[in-house]
């Protein structure tokens, strides 16, 4: 992925850049989203780092081009519909009854295990 392209910020590609120049860089990185983790694979590419041989990457997402990359990209799937659901039904409850207390509500995630990781050498 190239820093013009849309949805890859330059502060990834730049803390991806300084994560990877580290003196000792890291093995894996687990990234907070799927564009981060995109963004680590592009500066690893410009590192000629392998991955998932040099270097494990996870993003958090699954959104559609973790699945279209190369390698294609290990990422948590997130139920996005379902939490836009449930975060409209919290939004009108709140709505109809704002002094109720707020309930904890957790859904489930998926690990999506594809090529940009491997067991550690």
């Amino acid at each position: 992925m190239s820093p013009a392209r849309p949805g890859c910020r330059p502060r990834g590609l730049e803390a991806a850049r300084i994560l990877l120049d580290l003196p000792t860089p890291p093995t894996a990185v687990l990234a907070s989203n799927d564009v981060s983790a995109l963004a680590v694979l592009e500066v690893a590419r410009e590192r000629n780092l392998q991955v998932p041989g040099d270097l494990s990457v996870v993003g958090f997402d699954d959104i559609p081009e973790a699945a279209h990359v190369h390698p294609p990209l290990t990422t948590m799937r997130q139920p996005l519909e379902e939490m836009g659901r449930v975060a409209a039904s919290a939004l009108l409850g709140i709505m109809h009854a704002p002094n109720r207390v707020p309930e904890r509500l957790e859904l489930p995630t998926e690990l999506v295990i594809r090529g940009s990781t491997a067991a550690r050498k």
